[in-house]
């Protein structure tokens, strides 16, 4: 039996009806062999007994022998299959949670290498063998383990779910194809996993891209945190270096102070003193004579008191003391100068800072030029765009919206929309101007009223000395000098726009708490001439950046 068993396949013992390994096998007069229930069952299905091999018909159902030789042969390959399973069960994984069972194991379930397709059921190493070894099951289609299988067939038709409709995004089995599906766009189910991958691999690109600019953007909000801390640290330490000034000098000026008073204090003390010292002193050589005096008038010798009185000692010299006085110091205005001395003190701390402030502020420089299509028809610009004016010929010019007319007005040709800028801009020799920056969508025709409201941060200089802040209502700017160039600087985000006096590195005016929510211009009006005494050109200058 053993020899026998070398030399014949599992092949050889196979039901040609269910493929696998004879169970109860029986012979039919035509010497072909099968699974008992199998021929039983495939007989009771056809209307005519034949032979599913060699397709001979029987009249009436044959009698089934038991083939004793082929049912021994198939017990042994059962044991040797059992015995072969319980030996690489060791070897193979037993099942974990999460991972998909073979549903071909008996008690001890191991974890499924593959599963079928066909079958519908997944397999562990051992119970997969049938599958790659005989001719029939090898064409069943074999994927990576899965669970619930029967997802797999349609609900519909139980069929296989081997097609995919593009129509409608389903899969869909090849009934569906000529019923409810039968005018859609329908592929194979490779072909509509192939597409679906594809845009799966386009998608997740698209993600990796935005995790990318994300990331990019978490770097970019890092540096901006890092930047905001460095700036506050460095703001910090300068303030209590001023700070510190500032109470060093006002402790000093405190000291001095009270140091002067008392110095008056103690010369004045030393003044009583010695007069006083003086005065008892002459008293003390009064009261000398006085005792002379009184001892010679009581004497009763005429003669003694003739001869002693020549004699007596002439009176001591004296002061005269009616004029004399220990005058109080006067205190008046040792405070005030005392105050205006730590005023003038911190004046120049301020200076100090409004010079750094201002470098910062510098730093933020960018090119501005004037817009052509924005200019009222008589200004005059330069080439460069550098310089305006106002002409005494109103030219032709097309009447376009972005145009000003009749104010004497112009835009720059650059926006902003975020972030910081700043420009300067030279006013020396004028009399008159207007400056600033402006919105988007302002009006441009007509009377213009330049305030906040009506999207306008300017400033303003009138009859050569009156500056104003047009804040509506304006403020009237009282100026230690006159500018000749003033710096704009704009903090978008921040909502502030500051003017600056470049000469004196001295703050003109600042407006705060503003909210843009479009695009900013810088603005420029060189005003009327008035009579040439105000001709001169705006001009934008390049920033000279001292250190």
């Amino acid at each position: 039996m053993s020899a026998a068993n070398c030399l014949l396949t599992e092949d050889q013992f196979l039901c040609s009806i269910c493929l696998d390994v004879f169970t109860d096998p029986v012979s039919t007069p035509c010497g072909h062999n099968f699974c008992k229930a199998c021929i039983s069952e495939h007989w009771d299905v056809d209307v005519q007994c034949q032979c599913p091999n060699c397709k001979k018909v029987y009249n009436i159902k044959p009698e089934l022998q038991v083939n004793t030789f082929i049912s021994e042969m198939a017990a042994q390959l059962r044991q040797s299959a059992q015995q072969k399973a319980s030996s690489s069960s060791s070897e193979q994984q037993v099942v974990k949670p999460g991972e998909v069972p073979c549903d071909a194991c008996t008690g001890t379930r191991l974890k499924a290498l593959k599963s079928c397709l066909v079958c519908l059921e997944s397999y562990c190493e051992t119970h997969l063998e049938p599958h790659l070894t005989r001719a029939g099951l090898k064409k069943h289609q074999l994927i990576d383990p899965v669970e619930n299988l029967e997802s797999r067939m349609c609900v519909k038709h139980d069929k296989l779910l081997e097609l995919f409709c593009k129509t409608d995004q389903v899969c869909v089995c090849m009934l569906c194809t000529v019923l409810d599906h039968k005018t859609h766009d329908v592929v194979p189910l490779k072909e509509g996993y192939e597409g679906k991958k594809a845009e799966l691999g386009k998608t997740d690109a698209d993600i990796q891209q935005m995790i990318q600019k994300r990331r990019l953007k978490i770097q970019e909000m890092n540096r901006s945190v890092e930047l905001s801390r460095e700036g506050a640290d460095r703001e910090i330490a300068d303030g209590v270096q001023v700070f510190t000034a500032l109470k060093e000098s006002a402790e000093r000026s405190q000291a001095e102070l009270i140091d002067t008073i008392k110095e008056k204090q103690r010369e004045t003390e030393e003044q009583g003193e010695g007069f006083i010292r003086e005065l008892e002193q002459e008293i003390s050589e009064l009261k000398k004579r006085s005792s002379e005096v009184e001892q010679l008038s009581r004497s009763e010798d005429q003669l003694h008191l003739l001869q002693s009185f020549t004699s007596l000692k002439a009176a001591p010299p004296t002061k005269n003391w009616t004029e004399v006085r220990v005058r109080p110091p006067s205190y008046e205005g040792t405070v005030w100068r005392a105050v205006t001395q730590l005023e003038e003190t911190l004046s120049k701390q301020m200076k100090k800072l409004l010079e750094v402030e201002l470098k910062r502020v510098q730093k933020y420089e960018v090119d501005v030029t004037l817009d052509p299509d924005t200019a009222q028809p008589k200004l005059i610009l330069s080439d460069d765009g550098k310089q305006v004016k106002l002409g005494d010929v109103k030219k032709n010019l097309p009447d376009n919206p972005e145009r000003f007319d009749p104010r004497v007005n112009v835009l720059a040709k650059q926006s902003f929309s975020s972030g910081r800028f700043y420009y300067e801009v030279q006013v020396k020799g004028k009399t008159a101007w207007d400056l600033g920056v402006t919105r988007e969508s302002i009006n441009r025709k007509g009377k213009i009223r330049l305030s906040p409201q009506k999207g306008y941060w300017t400033i303003w200089l009138r009859n050569g000395n009156e500056y104003k802040a047009l804040a509506g209502p304006g403020v009237r700017l009282s100026l230690k000098s006159q500018p000749e160039k003033v710096g704009v600087f704009v903090d978008y985000e921040e909502g502030l726009v500051s003017f600056y006096d470049v000469g004196s590195a001295a703050l003109i005016y600042c407006f705060t708490g503003c909210c843009f929510k479009e695009k900013l211009y810088p603005f420029f009006s060189p005003y009327i001439n008035d009579g040439g005494e105000n001709s001169v050109p705006l001009i934008i200058s390049p920033v000279n950046h001292t250190e």
